[in-house]
Parts: structure tokens; C-alpha cells; sequence
């Protein structure tokens, strides 16, 4: 476990704030930074490349900063854990709003993609200190309400983000969606340097910090992950690069093995992985980030290329899904209350199992207010998967280990997430060259459907790939909830406040 004994993490003082108000009106806006950034620029991508050009490489502007923020969550975990959360947090709110600045100012899109990952290399440090911080501020009996908030903020950044975006782009410049980064994080930074107060760490001044083992978990993670995301799409999954990326990949899940053996306070401990519950709380939201790509990803070009509808609605129908999801995150608390946080978590992900399950069975080419029911129905049951799982884990370690727990949760969540998209994207090709005949990959067909050029039958073809695709994702919720049944304790063994 490190440097640090198991008594005196339970012992450890809680965040100490002059204006706790204050601090949690910054890690508000720190999440809103972080989750408008994943979504605000894909409305202005024509406009970026028509001024940078690159479309051929412009995907690598939502992968280099999801690469950069999902391998830096456990490094910032640990050295949040190690230094305070306040140090992590303002170095990765600076680091985040350099990255915007540079972003505006780039002059082609290699510069741009170079600039987009120096971002998410900040924000890494927001999503999982700001989820850290929430639990440093409240006890467990108050906890919900500031997740609950936080969930809020990313439903509503997630929803205006697309939008934000692509006003920005048409009426100013594609350049301002990245400058409206500087005001607010300049906001929030301030929030953090004057109201946060964190009690002095002993021996912080003179822990010895893993680097070994963070550039190692750095070049794992980036590896695999870029694998994940180009395979398929760069170039096909058997080919030369993809089995390269692979097999360095794996060389490198065995070197950080040996190196953090050897580390004296690594930044990935192996307690992360022998307890039961925070073990069986990551590969169930491992398991969440992959079903949430059904949704997120495929649902928005089945509403237009199957019910016929417009983006913006489109978009409405995978946006309900965040109306009712932070609503239950909220009142999941009066669930696990009575019956733990184990089985309202088992609760939620089998109804969610049951909803995606529902999605191949409905009528072709259905209504709209079909799959807007289901997400609507989906959101609210995740939320009751969701929180109590996150919420759990943080009650069952002390201030010196929460940081890591933290960031372990929301790495396996982010993993699945991407994990999924690979998996599902080859799975909805599998479906329509089996339809269609070996021609062409949805995106392909999509356009070609847009252009008015494609058959009812490739309409078909897409509706049966995304029942495919949900079909999968029903088997992860089920997988979830398999492991929460046989791996989880029954009670998690919280420590007293």
C-alpha cells in the first residue's frame, strides 16, 4: 500500500475550505470545462478544416484529447493523494486553459491536434480532482447532492455543447470555442487559489513520486488506446500497424507490472485491485463506459438515416437521456439507503440490461417518441447504477486513498468507453457488409443515404446494425451486473466520516 498506513488514511483530516460554497461553484465550472470540451467542438469541424485543412487526420482532435485525458486519471489520482488536491487541480486548470489558448492560435491542424492534447492532459487532472474534491467536501449522507450537481453539469454542458459549438463557429469564429475556455477557467481557477484550504500533508514535501511508473502507465495506456481508436478505421484490425500497436501495447502492460512491484508508492498500488469492492466497482463501470457507446454513439444516426429525422432533432432524441439520468442520480440516495449500495447499483443496471435489450424489438422504421422513451427510461436507470457505485468506493477509503480510487473508477469507465467504440463499430460494419453484401461501413452508407443515392434497403441495413449494436450493449449491462452479483461484498465496508 505505500508509504502510507491504513489507520492513519482513515484518521485524515478532510478538506478544510474558508467558503465551501465558493470551492463548489469552481468545481462546477471545472466540470462544465471538461465536458463542453468533449462536445462542442464536433459542430465546427467543417469550419476547422475548411480553414486548416487535414480532414483526412481531423478525427485525431476528439481522440488526442481523449487519449491524453483517460492515461493521465491515475497519475493525477496518486499525486493528488500524494501532494493535496488543490496543487493537482490549479496545475491542471492552467495546463487545460494554456491548451485552449494554444488551440486558438493554431496554424494548421497537425498544430491543432498537437494543442488539443496538450488539453487533455489538463483535463484529466479536472475530471478526477473534481470528483475527489466533491468527496473531500461532504460526508457520505451529503454526497449526493454535490454528484448530483456535478451529473447536472455535465448533462447540461453535454447538451449545449454541440450547440454552443457550431453558433460559435457560424456567427464568430471556430477559434472562440476556445477562447470562451480562458474567462470561465480564470474564474474557476481563482475560486480554487482563494477559498480552497487544505490541511498540510506530512511528508509531502519530501515523497518520493513514481515517475517511473507514470511514464510507463502513460506510454501503456497511450498505446492501447490508440490501437483501440485507429483500429479499424486507419487501417483494418489484422493489418501490420494495428497488430504492432497490440503486441507494444501488451510489452508494456508488463512492464508496468515490474515497475510498480518495484515502486515504493506506485502510482497504479495493487490494493486498487485486490479488494473486492473497488475491483468489482471498476470492471462494472468498465462495463458502463462500453454500453454507453451504443447510445452516444450510433442512436443520433439512427434517428436521422432510419425515423428520417433532422440533426437537431436527432440530437433531442439522445439528449433526453441526460434530463432524467442526474433526477435519479439525486434519489438514488434514498434507494441505497435502505438497501445498500450494492444491490441499488445491481438494481439500476438490470433494468438498463432490459431497456437496451428492448431497442432491436422496435418497430421498423418506428416513431420518434419510441427510442426517445427508452433513453429516457435508460438515462434513469444508469443514474442508479452510476452514483451509488462512485459514492460507495469513496466512503470506503480514507482521504489519502481517495484520490487513486477516484481516478481508477473513472480510467475504467473511460476505457470501456473506448474500448466500446472499437468493439461496436466493427460490430455495426459486421452487420451491414452481411446486409448489403460487403459494401461499404456505416459512415459510408449514412452518407450516402444523406445524399439521397441509397436503396430502402441500406435504411434496413442501418436499423440492423444498431439493433446489433444495442443487442451488444445489453450484454455488457449484463455483464455489470454479473459482476457486482459474484465479485462485489453485499455491504460495502464504509469508513465512519
Amino acid at each position: 500500500m505505500g508509504s502510507t498506513s491504513r489507520a492513519a488514511q482513515q484518521t485524515a483530516r478532510p478538506v478544510a475550505t474558508g467558503r465551501r460554497g465558493a470551492v463548489v461553484a469552481a468545481l462546477m465550472l471545472s466540470m462544465a470545462l471538461a465536458a463542453l470540451d468533449s462536445t462542442i467542438v464536433s459542430t465546427a469541424v467543417p469550419q476547422i478544416v475548411g480553414d486548416l485543412g487535414g480532414f483526412s487526420v481531423f478525427s485525431w482532435l476528439f481522440s488526442g484529447y481523449l487519449l491524453a485525458v483517460t492515461v493521465t486519471l491515475p497519475v493525477y489520482g496518486k499525486l493528488s493523494d500524494t501532494f493535496g488536491r488543490k496543487p493537482v487541480l490549479i496545475a491542471g486548470s492552467v495546463l487545460f486553459l494554456l491548451g485552449s489558448l494554444l488551440c486558438a492560435l493554431a496554424w494548421n491542424m497537425a498544430a491543432l491536434i498537437a494543442f488539443r492534447i496538450v488539453q487533455g492532459l489538463g483535463g484529466g487532472a479536472l475530471q478526477g480532482t473534481v470528483q475527489t474534491l466533491a468527496a473531500d467536501l461532504y460526508p457520505l449522507k451529503e454526497r449526493p447532492r454535490i454528484q448530483s450537481k456535478l451529473s447536472t453539469v455535465w448533462a447540461v454542458s453535454a447538451v449545449a455543447g454541440p450547440g454552443l459549438g457550431g453558433l460559435l463557429a457560424a456567427y464568430a469564429d471556430w477559434r472562440w470555442i476556445f477562447l470562451v475556455n480562458l474567462p470561465v477557467g480564470a474564474v474557476a481557477l481563482w475560486l480554487i487559489v482563494r477559498h480552497l484550504h487544505e490541511p498540510e500533508r506530512a511528508g509531502a514535501r519530501h515523497a518520493r513520486v513514481d515517475w517511473a511508473g507514470a511514464l510507463a502507465v502513460f506510454a501503456c495506456g497511450g498505446v492501447l488506446l490508440t490501437a483501440l481508436v485507429q483500429g479499424g478505421v486507419a487501417w483494418p484490425w489484422l493489418s501490420a500497424p494495428s497488430l504492432a500497436l497490440f503486441g507494444a501495447g501488451l510489452a508494456l502492460v508488463a512492464v508496468v507490472v515490474l515497475v510498480e512491484r518495484r515502486a515504493a508508492d506506485p502510482i497504479i498500488p495493487g490494493w486498487v485491485w485486490r479488494r473486492r469492492t473497488i475491483a468489482a466497482v471498476n470492471l462494472a463501470l468498465g462495463a458502463l463506459g462500453l454500453l454507453m457507446v451504443a447510445p452516444t454513439v450510433f442512436l443520433p444516426t439512427y434517428a436521422q438515416s432510419v425515423l428520417g429525422l433532422a440533426p437537431v432533432a436527432a440530437g433531442f432524441v439522445l439528449s433526453v437521456w441526460t434530463l432524467s439520468w442526474p433526477v435519479s442520480a439525486a434519489l438514488s440516495q434514498h434507494v441505497y439507503r435502505r438497501i445498500g449500495f450494492r444491490n441499488t447499483a445491481m438494481l439500476g443496471i438490470g433494468v438498463a440490461a432490459l431497456i437496451l435489450l428492448a431497442f432491436p424489438f422496435l418497430p421498423y422504421p418506428g416513431r420518434a417518441w419510441q427510442p426517445t422513451l427508452l433513453m429516457l427510461l435508460l438515462g434513469a436507470a444508469l443514474g442508479l447504477f452510476q452514483l451509488p457505485l462512485i459514492v460507495g468506493v469513496q466512503s470506503t477509503v480514507g482521504w489519502a486513498e481517495r484520490g487513486t480510487a477516484t481516478a481508477s473508477v473513472l480510467f475504467c469507465r473511460q476505457t470501456g468507453q473506448t474500448a466500446g467504440a472499437a468493439v461496436f463499430g466493427a460490430v455495426a460494419n459486421g452487420v451491414l457488409a452481411a446486409r448489403l453484401g460487403g459494401a461499404g461501413d456505416l459512415d459510408s452508407v449514412t452518407r450516402a443515404l444523406d445524399s439521397g443515392t441509397a436503396p430502402e434497403a441500406t435504411r434496413r441495413a442501418i436499423a440492423d446494425a444498431v439493433h446489433a449494436v444495442y443487442l451488444g450493449a445489453s450484454c455488457a449491462a449484463a455483464l455489470a451486473f454479473v459482476v457486482l452479483l459474484f465479485l462485489a461484498p453485499r455491504k460495502f465496508p464504509v469508513l465512519k466520516d
